[in-house]
C-alpha cells in the first residue's frame, strides 16, 4: 500500500519553512485544503488558558483588506476596543480598592467602543469559500493540535491559495471580545453547566499534576474572560509562524502547479522559528486517585491509565486491546457490562486521552451507569474482565478481528481527501514522517497475545490509576442536619 501511495504524494518546503504534502486523487474534480498548527492548549501557560481554542473562533475573520467595509476606520475602532479594555482590566486589577461607579463607566465605554467596531465587520472571508463552491469550512482545537480546513472545486485552488496566506499574513482578530464572550458561555454550557463536562474536567486536572494536559483544552473561566487580544497577538506570531505548519492538499491537483502557487502565496509569510516542545514531564504516578462527585445527574464513571505517546512503541498494542475491549457487540466490555450484567448503558475504551497522542497520555475505560447499579459495579466488572486478560490472554479469534477493524478503519480514511489530509499532516507533525501510517499497519499485524498480557501487567495497576464518578445522590429534606447545612448545599449547587 505504501509503494501505491508514494506515488502519489509529493513533499517540498518553502524557504521559509512551511512544508506541503500533496497527494494526487484524481477520482473527482475537487481538493480537500488543509492546515495543520503544532499548537495547541498545552502550549498555553497560567493566565492565558483557551488562547488556541480561541483561534478556532478568529479562523475566518479576516485580514486588512478581507472583511472590512472600511479597515483605515477600522483599525482606529480596534484601538479603541484596546484601549477601553486595558482601563476596565486596570481598575478591575484594584479588587477591593476599585471604584464600582467607575467600573460601570468603563463597562459601558468598551461595549461602546466594541459595538462601533462591529460595524465595520463583515463575514467577507467565508463567504468567499462558500460563494465559490467551498464546503465543509471549519476548524477545529485539541489539546495538543489547531486545524482549518475546506474542500473546493479544483478551478478554485488560487483562491484558496490567496485567503489562507492572507490570514497567516495579515490576520485581524477582529470581534475578539465578542468571540471571547462567545467561548466563555461555550465553557458554561460545556462544562459549568454540564455534570459529565465538569466530571472530565476534574479527571483530568487530577490525572496529571505537571503535564499541561491537565488543563481546560478551553481555558479556565476568569482567564477567558480577562486576556487580550494584544495577548492574542503575542500568541499566534510565537506559535502559527511557516516553521510550525503544515499544508496537506488531496483530491485532483497537479504538484508542480502547487508548488508554484505555494511559493507564490505562501512564500509570502516571514520566516519564523519552530516553538519548542512542552520540556514538563508527567511524573510515574505513585498511587491511586479518585474523584466522587455526588449529584442529582446520571450515573458515569472513567478510569484511565498513564501510558506512552503515539510514538511508544507499544500504541498498536493498546489500540488492538482498546477494540477487544469494546469495537462491536462482541467486544468484552460490552458483551459482559452491557449486555450480560446489565451495570452500564454504554461502555466504552480509549486509547488516547485527552489531545491528539503527541505525549504522553491515558488509555481510559468509561461508562454510564444502568439504573440500578453503581459506578462501583461497573469498576470492579471492568477490573475483573481486564485481570482475566491478563491472566488467561485473549483469543487468537478476538486479536484477528480487531486487526481487521483496525485496517478497515485506515482503508476507510485513505479512501477520501478529508481523511488523507487528516492522516498525513497527522503523523507529519507527531511521528515525523507520513509513511509512518503505513508502518503502523505493520505493527499491527505484529501484534500478539503475549504483547497484550504484558501491557496490561505493565500499566493497569491500581497505583497508576485515577478514577472519577458521578454517583446519584437522592435528597432528603428530612435527613438536612439543619438549616444551615442545608443553606451550604443549595450555594453549592448554585455555584454549579
Amino acid at each position: 500500500m505504501l509503494a501505491r501511495f508514494e506515488e502519489r504524494v509529493t513533499e517540498f518546503t518553502l524557504d521559509n519553512g512551511l512544508r506541503f504534502i500533496v497527494i494526487e486523487r484524481h477520482d473527482a474534480p475537487v481538493a480537500t485544503f488543509y492546515t495543520y498548527a503544532d499548537v495547541g492548549s498545552v502550549d498555553e501557560v497560567k493566565g492565558i488558558t483557551g488562547l488556541a481554542h480561541m483561534f478556532e473562533h478568529m479562523a475566518f475573520k479576516g485580514t486588512s483588506t478581507i472583511g472590512s467595509t472600511d479597515y483605515a476606520a477600522e483599525q482606529v475602532a480596534l484601538d479603541k476596543v484596546d484601549a477601553a479594555y486595558d482601563m476596565l482590566k486596570t481598575e478591575q486589577h484594584k479588587g477591593l480598592h476599585a471604584d464600582p461607579d467607575k467600573i460601570a463607566e468603563l463597562e459601558a465605554a468598551f461595549a461602546a467602543a466594541r459595538d462601533e467596531a462591529q460595524t465595520y465587520s463583515t463575514p467577507e472571508f467565508e463567504e468567499a469559500l462558500e460563494r465559490n463552491g467551498g464546503t465543509g469550512l471549519n476548524a477545529t482545537t485539541a489539546n495538543d493540535r489547531t486545524d482549518y480546513f475546506v474542500s473546493l472545486p479544483v478551478n478554485q485552488t488560487e483562491l484558496w491559495f490567496s485567503l489562507e496566506s492572507e490570514r497567516f499574513l495579515d490576520p485581524v482578530l477582529r470581534e475578539f471580545y465578542i468571540e471571547r464572550d462567545v467561548v466563555a458561555e461555550e465553557r458554561r454550557m460545556r462544562t459549568e453547566s454540564n455534570p459529565f463536562g465538569r466530571l472530565l474536567e476534574e479527571f483530568w486536572t487530577t490525572a496529571f499534576k505537571a503535564h499541561p494536559y491537565g488543563e481546560p483544552g478551553i481555558g479556565h473561566m476568569s482567564d477567558i474572560q480577562s486576556y487580550t487580544r494584544a495577548e492574542a497577538i503575542d500568541f499566534f506570531h510565537k506559535f502559527y509562524n511557516p516553521a510550525n505548519l503544515i499544508v496537506a492538499i488531496a483530491g485532483d491537483v497537479n504538484p508542480d502547479e502547487i508548488r508554484t502557487l505555494a511559493e507564490i502565496y505562501f512564500g509570502r509569510l516571514p520566516e519564523g522559528d519552530r516553538p519548542d516542545p512542552v520540556e514538563t514531564v508527567e511524573p510515574p504516578q505513585i498511587a491511586e486517585r479518585r474523584v466522587v462527585i455526588e449529584e442529582q445527574s446520571q450515573p458515569i464513571v472513567i478510569a484511565g491509565w498513564h501510558k506512552g505517546s503515539v510514538n511508544h512503541p507499544d500504541q498498536a498494542v493498546y489500540d488492538i486491546l482498546e477494540r477487544i475491549l469494546s469495537d462491536g457487540r462482541t467486544s468484552r466490555l460490552y458483551r459482559e457490562v452491557v449486555e450480560d450484567k446489565q451495570i452500564a448503558l454504554q461502555a466504552q475504551a480509549l486509547n488516547g486521552f485527552p489531545g491528539m497522542n503527541k505525549y504522553p497520555h491515558l488509555f481510559l475505560i468509561y461508562a454510564v451507569i444502568n439504573q440500578g447499579h453503581t459506578p462501583e459495579a461497573f469498576e470492579e466488572a471492568a477490573y475483573a474482565i481486564l485481570e482475566d486478560i491478563g491472566e488467561h490472554g485473549v483469543t487468537e479469534e478476538e486479536i484477528e478481528r480487531a486487526k481487521t477493524q483496525a485496517r478497515a478503519q485506515l482503508v476507510r480514511q485513505l479512501q477520501s481527501n478529508t481523511g488523507l489530509t487528516v492522516l498525513f499532516s497527522y503523523h507529519e507533525a507527531v511521528t515525523g514522517d507520513w509513511s509512518d501510517i503505513f508502518t503502523y499497519l505493520d505493527e499491527i499485524e505484529q501484534v500478539s497475545g503475549e504483547d497484550i498480557q504484558r501491557v496490561i501487567g505493565e500499566t493497569f495497576t491500581k497505583s497508576n490509576r485515577t478514577v472519577a464518578m458521578i454517583s446519584t445522590t437522592t435528597p432528603d429534606m428530612e435527613e438536612m442536619e439543619d438549616e444551615e447545612a442545608m443553606e451550604e448545599d443549595m450555594d453549592e449547587e448554585a455555584s454549579n
